[in-house]
């Protein structure tokens, strides 16, 4: 993968969509890190059927803390895992109260205190919530990088480096979101499409 091939890529990915976003729905630090947390071997969109109830109710640290684990679980039990995710939400509410002052941390350490938050969550809060050039490697961004030749590695950390370290500063802020995206809507695991892909022709898969 030249830097020629890696940024005709990017180009092309942020001519297709020039600012992606999300697809989990959220209007605080807070309400992306429950979501997040959430959507662990789930949907975005089980997710955010899910909090559309919860967040109405209880959307700060304080008010899914006053719920409870219970609580907590009669709204997210739609969602794979929602007792665990419900118990680690009630500790990382309890931890934002006693230490954050109720805010959601915006270092890395703080963030992967919490309970139910690992690397690639705290990458995506980062990312999305404060505007870090992080690259959370999911499923997606994984199977995409390695399928593609953008970041070969057999690890999604060994691949979260490469892509960190060669990605052009210039599309260091939405590269997370167009390579997810991409991995969920056209470089699928089974099937890519890549009739309608738009950087088939800088692909190594395509190129096989």
């Amino acid at each position: 993968m030249t830097p020629q091939r890696r940024r005709a890529i990017f180009e092309r990915l942020r001519a297709a969509n020039p600012e992606p976003r999300s697809e989990l729905e959220y209007s605080t630090p807070f309400e992306l890190l429950v979501a997040v947390v959430l959507s662990a071997q789930a949907t975005d969109r089980s997710v955010n059927l899910a909090t559309r109830k919860l967040f109405p109710v209880a959307n700060t640290p304080a008010a899914i803390l006053a719920l409870g684990v219970e609580g907590l679980s009669r709204y997210i039990r739609t969602i794979g895992l929602y007792n665990a995710k419900a118990k680690h939400l009630i500790g990382a509410c309890r931890i934002l109260l006693e230490k954050h002052g109720g805010e959601v941390p915006r270092e890395r350490a703080a963030l992967e205190a919490l309970p139910g938050v690992g690397r690639k969550t705290a990458n995506v809060i980062l990312n999305v919530a404060f505007g870090e050039p992080t690259i959370a490697v999911d499923t997606h961004i994984f199977r995409v990088a390695n399928r593609t030749g953008l970041a070969v590695g057999s690890t999604p950390r060994a691949v979260e480096d490469i892509l960190v370290r060669t990605t052009p500063a210039e599309f260091a802020h939405d590269a997370h979101h167009w390579l997810i995206l991409h991995g969920r809507y056209v470089c699928k695991a089974r099937k890519p499409d890549c009739a309608h892909c738009v950087i088939a022709r800088y692909c190594d898969f395509f190129g096989t």
